[in-house]
């Protein structure tokens, strides 16, 4: 996939991430929104690869987990979208600042 395609499926399905998964299902990559200003501000090629660009040493968060320690990462890293994964490190889903706060103040929006 290459950055324009990326970008284009933040675009369309109105989200912040996309996560990049192995056979496996671990997470191997993300690529979020913030990554695509920074690139096009940059006058970055949006005709490369994803994988040269994306984040690669993913901050995620087994799903076990509680509020303050989600709280704790996303504070600590600057981070809106944290990767929740098993015991096996394989994804499950994924959390993003929006959907908490919308979650808090009751707001159903489904495009977060």
């Amino acid at each position: 996939m290459t950055v324009e395609e990326a970008i284009n499926i933040l675009y369309e399905k109105h989200i912040g991430s996309v996560v990049l998964i192995d056979d496996d299902k671990k997470c191997v990559g993300i690529f979020t929104e913030r990554d695509a200003i920074r690139l096009v501000a940059k006058n970055i090629e949006l005709n490369q690869p994803l994988g040269n660009v994306m984040t690669k040493n993913v901050i995620t968060i087994q799903e076990n987990s509680s509020i303050n320690e989600v709280r704790k990462i996303v504070l600590t890293h600057k981070i809106r979208h944290l990767p929740v994964v098993n015991q096996e490190d394989r994804i499950v889903g994924l959390l993003s600042v929006r959907a908490i706060v919308d979650q808090f103040f009751g707001l159903n929006n489904q495009n977060c």
